[in-house]
Formats: C-alpha cells, structure tokens, sequence
C-alpha cells in the first residue's frame, strides 16, 4: 500500500484496503485530502458495502468480483458524487474474495493511469499472499509468454509435496482456462502428466529454462518451478533433494500430522564443506537484512545466481519477487528497455501497453544484475541514479516511480581493472560494492566428493549413484575450466548413460576424456631432466625431482596447482610422483595451507 500511495501522492487521493464485508481496515492518503475523506466516511471502521451505500467502487468490486472504476455522480448517494474511485478485488488462494484495495480522489484531479497502479499492487499483494499461505509445496510460475514469469503477471499453480493439487492465483486460472472447481481432486499427474521427481530435476538445474507444460484441457504453457518449505523460522525456499521430497510425500499420505523440515537456511544449504565457501556464508549472514549491495566476483559457473537466490531466500524480502537480469545476454540496443521499461509508443517495436522493466518487476524483492561487467557505459550512468534515488522512469516517460529494492550483482571480470582502462564506471563500483565476496573455483574447493555426491544424489529423479574408484580420482585432479555447471553437466549425462548404480570411465561424455587425454599429453609437459643435470644417472635424477618438487611445493604452501604452474608440468605429474614416494612426500600436503583440492 504505502509503494502504490508513493506513486500516486499529491493528486488528492486516499488508499484504502478492507475485508470481505467492505469495512475499511487501512487508510493512506495525502493531508489535503484526508478531510474530505472524513465527511464522507472514507474512514477506518466504516462499511461500504453495496448493500449499506449502493454503486460505490468498493461495495461494487465486491460484488462483481472484479475491478471497477465509479466517477462522481455515477455513486448511488448524492454525498459519494464528490469522489472518482478505482477498486480491485483481492483474492486469496483458495479463490475467495478476502478484500478491496481502492484509491479515492478528486474527479477533477484523478490520474489516469490509477486503475493499473492498483491492480499491479493487488496483483502483487496476492502473490506474497499466495506465498505465504502454501508452505511445503511445488509452485508452478506459470505463462503462455516465458519472458512474462517472474512478473506480476505470472500464474501460480501449487501442489503439496505428495503431488496434489493445493491453491491458484487469479492469473494461473485466466492461462489454464479452468475454475478453482475444476482444479479440485487434480495431481500434479493428472492435470499436467508431470511426476513431482521430474518436477523437482527441472528445479535443481544449474540455469533451468522455462518447462513447456500440457494440461489435461489441451493448454499449453511455459512453467518455472520453485519448491517452498516450512522451517522453524517460516516458509523459505530452498533446494530439497529428491529422495526428501518423495520421502516427505510418502509422510504426508500415511499420516495427518505435517512433517517438519529441517531448519536449515538457503545459504546453509550452500556449504558443504569448504572453509572459503564457509566464510562467504559466515560474511553474508552477517550482512542480511541490511539492504546493503552485494558483489559477487567469481569465474563463469561457479554459483553466482545460485548465491543470489539464496540471499535472496534468507532474506526478509523473501516472499517478494527474485528478478535476474544477465547484463551479458541482452542486446545493447534492448538493454535499457529491459531494465528501466517503456511507456507505450516509446519507440518502434513496443508492446502497445508498455513494458513495466526488470527493475521495477523486481520492486519489494531482489534484483540480481548478473554479468555487470558486460553493461555498456552508457547505461551505468543511468543504473547510478535509480540507485542513488531509488526511482524509475520508463523510457517515453515523464513520470517518475519510486522503487526499493536490494541488488545483487555478479562478474567473472575484475572490475578494477575496467576502472583503469575506463570500461566501468568508479562511482557504480562503490555504490555497487557494499559487501563483495568471492566465490572459488572448483578447482580450488576442498569439498569436492560433498558437491559431487549431492549431484549424484538429486540429479536423477533420487536415484543414488555412485562413482567408481577411478573415475573419483580422475574428475578430483581435472582442472574444471566450466566450474560446477560444467560437473553439472557431466554428472547428468554420465548417470544416463551408466548401465547401473555404478559411473564407469566408459560413462564419462567423450568431449570430457578427449580433454582430459590433450591436457595429459606428454609433449605438453617439459621432462623432469630439463631440469635437472643431464650428466647425472636415473637415480641422481629422481633423487634430484624429488627433491625439487617437494621443495616447490612447500615454498608454495603445499598448493599442487601452485607447484606445478612454477615447475612447468601437470598436477597430475606431481600427483604421480608423490604417491610413487609414499606417505611421507604427502605429508607436504597437511598443512594449513594446503592446495585447496581434495586428495
């Protein structure tokens, strides 16, 4: 209520919010006018019913069940005629009206774009309202257009966690074409030919495209998938594996009484068990709630959104929309309309009713600007401002919208850099810059068999894979250019093809064993004697490689990737060398400062 007042302030108008029986519970309005509103009993407490007051915007939306707009004398009582009003029905997620939201003005001084203002805002107070009330749950973020899920106008479509038909928003009824009766006694199977571990797979994908959906009436549509659960702090999302949601299913079935989840956090479902991962989180738990900008500095696949979403989820703006934008993959001549939006008529190739931006879609959650690196010059500028003002104006536009919002950002550049050469801008870096963390690389994380066990557990609708002896040491030594979405990938594609429980080398996808064969190459790699005096005997020489590698690797806190970069050869070759020493050359390896990867 208090964003749509910012919007609408200083027109002499009141925003006004009631229950079922038109008895108004909240009032907002501008000082000037709050005295009129008073004569006419546009107060809290008082009933305006169409029974009580006959035609008036809020009795009437009630009974219509839709959005009306009553101007001045078109008001049943002669008293009303001094007021133009626009009200939107709200309702919950069962389908029943719960309320009204209305603004009331001066006729001669009324926007005229209030009735989108308000139905935006309904729309957006049902969908926390939605949220809200499904707990433990599969939610289908539902459109006929994909590039329109995440905004308001999406459709949501929830299902209890055994697979049956819960709730549905007012949007999600319009694109299916059906009632709340006609969707009572449906599962997730029956209505869409959807299993709730196929479901859940098309969750856990590391960057999910939208799922192309076929209801039992012959519409078609493109769906996202959120899963949502109940801890003892309140409803969160959160990645749950599949096993735990067919087990929490089978609970449900056979008992009347919920089963609890785990209070475990977004961002504690993240660490798994490497310190730098551990700190980040420490760091960022520490920061939540603050409002305070996030950078996220990490190489191309290595969690940047997934991070976000979980900051976003542990957030208390969780309930409210998590936009992402990737900076990278949008045109420069599209970008700026993408973000801050358009008035219809903006320029050629607008929608005739305009497009609200990302920004603004993002209003009362999270917006995440991933790849900022990749934003031209031009437009950083204009990024500065919103944040430094924290308002909006669409393209064509000449009104400006108050926004608030908490950003996340994300880059696999170094930013200090772009400064120097002048490609980014120093001022959007600090503004940007309010807490910055860093994410490893795979390569570098200790907590490698947790990750890849996770994957094997909820990549492949719950069915538990494992890996085989040699296949675990060959993917802990790989350098991972692709980082987890690369070991994502792979992962999939391996538990496709294994014959059993049991991922072989013969599983691993070609591309993956022909790199792993070029950056094993002997040729690649200078002999260890290149190093070394050519006039001393073999075991002079293994003596001498010995000991030079052990040294290397001690000057470089016992960091493999480090050691072998300094000598000119593969880990691998170092790897070899230490297990032909035994125990005591890995002994180099144990201390605190040891190569990050997992041995």
């Amino acid at each position: 209520m208090e964003t749509l007042y910012e919007q609408i302030s200083h027109h002499h108008n009141i925003v006004l919010l009631t229950d079922a029986q038109g008895v108004i519970l909240h009032a907002q309005g501008d000082k000037d006018f709050l005295e009129k509103a008073d004569r006419v009993a546009l107060s809290l407490g008082v009933t305006w019913s169409e029974r009580l007051r006959g035609t008036n915007g809020i009795g009437t939306a009630l009974v219509e069940g839709a959005p009306v707009q009553v101007s001045a004398n078109e008001h049943y009582l002669g008293v009303n005629h001094v007021l133009n009003c626009s009200a939107v029905p709200l309702f919950d997620a069962s389908g029943k009206v719960t309320g009204v939201l209305n603004v009331s003005g001066d006729p001669g001084n009324f926007p005229a774009h209030t009735m989108a203002l308000v139905r935006m805002s309904a729309l957006q107070i049902e969908n926390q309202l939605f949220a809200a009330a499904n707990p433990d749950c599969i939610t289908l973020h539902l459109h006929s257009r994909p590039e329109l899920i995440g905004t308001l106008m999406e459709g949501m479509l929830s299902f209890g966690l055994d697979g049956r038909y819960r709730a549905v928003n007012r949007s999600a009824l319009f694109q299916l074409g059906l009632t709340p009766s006609a969707l009572a006694g449906h599962t997730l199977e029956s209505l869409l030919g959807l299993s709730v571990p196929a479901l859940f797979d098309h969750y856990r994908s590391a960057t999910p495209d939208p799922l192309r959906v076929h209801a039992a009436n012959g519409v078609s549509l493109y769906a996202k998938v959120s899963i949502r659960q109940r801890t003892d702090c309140g409803s969160l999302l959160r990645p749950l594996s599949a096993d735990k949601v067919g087990q929490e299913a089978e609970s449900r079935a056979g008992t009347a009484s919920p089963v609890r989840a785990r209070a475990t956090s977004g961002l504690g479902q993240l660490d798994t068990g490497d310190p730098e991962i551990a700190r980040v989180i420490s760091k960022l738990k520490k920061f939540n709630g603050r409002d305070i900008p996030t950078l996220i500095i990490g190489e191309t696949g290595t969690g940047k959104e997934l991070l976000a979403q979980a900051i976003h989820e542990d957030s208390p703006r969780c309930a409210g929309p998590f936009v992402a934008v990737n900076c990278a993959s949008i045109p420069e001549t599209l970008i700026e309309s993408e973000l801050f939006g358009y008035e219809e008529g903006a320029f050629t190739g607008a929608r005739r009713r305009g497009s609200l931006g990302k920004i603004l879609q993002a209003n009362g959650g999270t917006l995440f600007l991933d790849e900022i690196g990749d934003m031209p010059l031009t437009l950083q500028a204009r990024l500065l401002r919103v944040l430094q003002e924290r308002i909006v104006t669409p393209l064509g536009s000449a009104k400006a919208i108050p926004v608030n919002v908490a950003l996340v950002c994300a880059t696999h550049r170094n930013l200090r850099d772009m400064i120097a050469r002048g490609t980014f801008r120093d001022d959007l870096y600090y503004r940007l810059n309010g807490l910055l963390v860093k994410l490893p690389p795979l390569r570098q994380r200790r907590d490698f068999e947790a990750v890849l066990n996770r994957l094997l557990v909820g990549e492949h609708g719950g069915q538990r894979f494992r890996v085989a002896p040699e296949v675990l040491r060959l993917l802990k030594t790989y350098d991972w250019p692709g980082n987890i979405r690369q070991l994502v990938n792979l992962v999939r594609s391996a538990m496709v093809m294994a014959e059993g429980d049991e991922i072989q080398l013969d599983d691993l996808p070609d591309d993956f064993l022909e790199d792993v064969r070029h950056r094993e190459q002997p040729a690649q790699e200078p002999p260890a004697h290149d190093m070394l005096p050519v006039s001393a005997d073999q075991a002079t020489l293994d003596l001498l490689e010995s000991s030079l590698i052990r040294q290397v690797l001690k000057s470089n806190g016992g960091n493999v990737s480090a050691a072998a970069r300094a000598l000119g050869v593969s880990r691998n070759r170092i790897y070899r060398k230490l297990q032909s020493l035994g125990a005591a050359a890995t002994s180099d390896l144990q201390s605190p400062q040891r190569d990050s990867r997992p041995l």
